[in-house]
């Protein structure tokens, strides 16, 4: 008994029926089809409503098997086979007693070099030992995802089906599939104990894919991270499997319709790894890859499985020499894995030694001696015993125990030597363990990887960053992807513990993520631990006035930099214009109306406030002379975020510090004041003026201070050690009024929409 069902999406009106070369479904003849039906729940899944017996036909010559087609049927009757050329087919079912199969024929249209169906309710059958093997067969379990439960293979019989009755008939091993659709490397470790070990396996196929990481259709930036919790999650399962006193094979690695060439770059990239971590594999890929990550053509139901001919080439490709084990063996194996695996590396007179631990991926320095012992890459004699014996992985390891004064880390070359230099003291005895084992799904939450960086969370209080690469790593709010995955921690400030008091080691983590910047150094690992709330710190804006460029310039070296607020990269020559521009909600500012350009100066100046001018906003594909429109529409897009940017730092920063260069006036600066204080609404701010005046013009005004200092962005410009220089001084002033990167609010380059006086401020721009 067969019943049929098939996805196609219809308009309204329209049907799908079922031809084909038997009696039962219409010998051909479209009037005498069978119709399929379908409901709003299910749509667009359309099936047969009967369950139908076919016989073999006699017309067809074929006793082996039924083929058909399905139709579309528009409202007035008339119909449109699914596609040309060959039919689908499946095989007759010639067993009884076997139950009603269910066929899913994929996507309309789709049609399948093999069919897939399974029986609606099966029956659990056994294989009977041959005599003999009592003794010596072995329990073999299987967990994995849908392909290990035979997905797409006609009757569900995929490779483990295969893998089954082979080894049965050769060994007379049993075969106990656990394999659950949908499985990733977390489902799998979260379930090992509850479904595995009851088993008692003695040999256990770890069967799992990239593909149900989510690889083929995460955000590209996300890839490097899948890859690398997959491969720690398939270590930590060996592991798993080993403390049971089980062998573990791995499932290799199988391709997917939808990669592209950097997800076959990935894919080949942790094959290849999979191939040299000294466990026995199913080496599939060579078998099934197209060479470009996706499957040979003809082996494949869907983008992710194969079908029955796909399956029974994953079987062909299993060397079954490898299930030819003796349970001798096996305890010998397991005996070797109970024993403690801690391999001496190391010793000298002293007593200072170093032994590793290759399957926890660890490395033991002990110094029971009254001397420092320095670890460094120019010690060949350890450097050499350390790469001929400890099989240290490539990247990072960190102290799980690190004492003060310690360095909590050190990195490890490709050829398995320590590139760091680590100072040991005497009575130090500390553990190191591969950065590579916190990727594992239960040791920490992957919150970003790109293949050199990776950020995870260990717990709700503390992060590790870590640094792979040679070079310093910058994080800040402006690269998208790591302040959005910094959403994932609860907001506040976090520290390093070790270093406090270095500049950017302070992370500050809002409702939107990243709220500061962060500086990682090359082959290092950082752990922020959080601190306080982001309330009981007062951090301080700092937000430029003009009159030029100067003061951005300057927070650019000092890497105090954001995103650019209105005032950053214009002219403005009158203090009277900035305190009218803030005052009237930055409206006109960029209107079109009041700007004009100068081709001899080459900059925009305003017919409103003439001493406001703009340099850097017509660009080299621009013809300002004929059409100013594109210039515009950028100048409304760049200073409507800048003027929100400036409206949402003073309503959520605790202070604000505006900084003002150039020449002013005491009437101007008293004016310019009175606007400020009127938009802080109360809160505390300070007006910063640096210009080569006398300081006397400004004493006793309220909020003001002034330092007779000159920064002029043109010498900057033309001479690096002046710009260094002013930097200098700058970051002195800061230092002077206490502000740093430890307090320095940082505002994101999207603003919230939900900032009420953004809204309000910026409704009429």
């Amino acid at each position: 008994m067969y019943r049929f069902q098939v996805s196609a999406y219809t308009q309204t009106g329209e049907s799908i029926g079922l031809v084909g070369s038997t009696l039962e479904l219409g010998l051909w003849d479209i009037t005498r089809c069978v119709h399929l039906r379908t409901n709003a729940n299910r749509y667009p899944l359309w099936w047969t409503d009967l369950e139908i017996e076919i016989q073999p036909s006699l017309e067809s010559g074929d006793c082996q098997r039924v083929e058909y087609k399905y139709v579309r049927f528009d409202a007035k009757g008339r119909w449109q086979w699914e596609a040309l050329g060959s039919n689908r087919w499946v095989p007759i079912n010639n067993d009884e007693d076997a139950g009603t199969i269910v066929v899913d024929d994929g996507a309309f249209g789709y049609l399948q070099p093999y069919g897939f169906g399974y029986i609606e309710q099966p029956t659990a059958t056994t294989i009977k030992k041959l005599p003999g093997q009592e003794t010596e067969s072995l329990k073999i379990v299987v967990i994995g995802s849908s392909v290990a439960n035979g997905h797409k293979a006609w009757l569900l019989k995929g490779w483990v089906w295969l893998l089954e009755q082979a080894l049965q008939q050769k060994y007379g091993h049993r075969v106990v599939n656990l394999s659950e659709v949908g499985a990733n490397v977390s489902r799998t470790i979260a379930r090992f104990g509850s479904v595995v070990t009851p088993e008692q396996p003695d040999v256990v196929i770890i069967a799992l894919s990239l593909g149900n990481e989510g690889l083929a259709y995460c955000p590209p930036h996300e890839r490097r991270a899948i890859q690398r919790r997959f491969e720690s999650g398939l270590q930590q399962l060996v592991k798993m499997t080993r403390k049971l006193g089980a062998r573990p094979i791995l499932g290799g690695l199988y391709p997917n319709g939808d990669y592209s060439p950097e997800h076959h770059w990935l894919l080949k990239d942790t094959n290849n790894r999979m191939l040299n971590w000294g466990v026995p594999i199913l080496d599939w890929l060579a078998a099934l890859d197209d060479g470009q990550g996706r499957w040979r053509e003809g082996i494949s139901f869907d983008p992710a499985h194969p079908n029955t001919i796909g399956h029974r080439l994953m079987y062909e490709a299993i060397d079954l020499q490898l299930f030819n084990i003796s349970k001798a063996e096996l305890a010998k194996e397991k005996q070797h894995f109970w024993q403690p695996n801690e391999i001496p590396i190391y010793l000298d007179n002293a007593g200072f030694y170093v032994c590793a631990c290759i399957e926890e991926k660890r490395l033991r320095i002990n110094n029971p001696s009254k001397y420092s012992y320095t670890i460094a890459p120019y010690w060949q004699e350890l450097q050499t015993v350390l790469q001929d014996k400890a099989r240290l992985l490539p990247g990072i390891y960190i102290a799980t125990n690190a004492p003060k004064g310690t360095l909590p880390f050190f990195a490890v070359q490709e050829d398995g030597a320590i590139a760091t230099t680590v100072e040991i003291s005497p009575g130090i005895d500390i553990e190191y363990s591969a950065a590579f084992n916190l990727f594992a799904p239960n040791n920490s939450q992957v919150l970003f990887y790109d293949g050199h960086l990776g950020i995870l969370q260990k717990d709700e209080r503390r992060l590790w960053i870590i640094n792979e690469s040679d070079h310093e790593y910058n994080i800040q709010p402006m690269w998208a992807e790591v302040r959005n995955a910094l959403k994932a921690m609860p907001a506040g400030v976090y520290e390093d513990p070790l270093h406090p008091d270095i500049p950017f080691r302070t992370m500050m983590i809002g409702n939107y993520g990243l709220e500061s910047r962060v500086k990682i150094p090359p082959k290092s690992a950082v752990l922020f631990q959080y601190q306080c709330k982001l309330s009981d710190i007062s951090r301080v804006a700092i937000i430029p006035l003009g009159d030029r460029c100067a003061v951005r310039m300057m927070l650019y070296k000092m890497e105090y930099d954001g995103p650019a607020f209105p005032f950053d990269l214009t002219r403005t020559t009158n203090i009277a214009d900035i305190a009218d521009i803030i005052e009237n909600g930055f409206y006109d500012m960029w209107n079109p109306s009041f700007l004009h350009y100068n081709p001899e100066a080459g900059r925009i100046y305003h017919s409103k406030w003439t001493g406001l001018s703009f340099a850097h906003e017509v660009e080299d594909t621009d013809n300002p002379k004929s059409d100013m429109s594109p210039v515009y529409e950028r100048m409304r897009v760049r200073y409507t975020a800048r003027s929100q940017r400036f409206w949402y730092t003073i309503e959520n920063c605790d202070q604000a510090l505006f900084v003002r260069t150039g020449i002013a006036n005491r009437g101007g600066v008293i004016d310019l004041v009175s606007k400020l204080e009127k938009q802080c609404q109360g809160k505390p701010f300070q007006l910063l003026l640096l210009s080569p005046q006398a300081s006397e013009e400004f004493l006793n005004l309220p909020h003001v201070l002034h330092y007779n200092v000159e920064f002029n962005p043109d010498r900057m410009y033309d001479d690096l050690g002046h710009w260094m220089y002013c930097t200098e001084v700058m970051r002195g002033i800061l230092e002077s009024l206490g502000i740093s990167s430890k307090n320095l609010f940082w505002c994101p380059p999207n603003t919230p929409k939900d900032t009420l006086k953004q809204e309000k401020k910026t409704s009429a721009c």
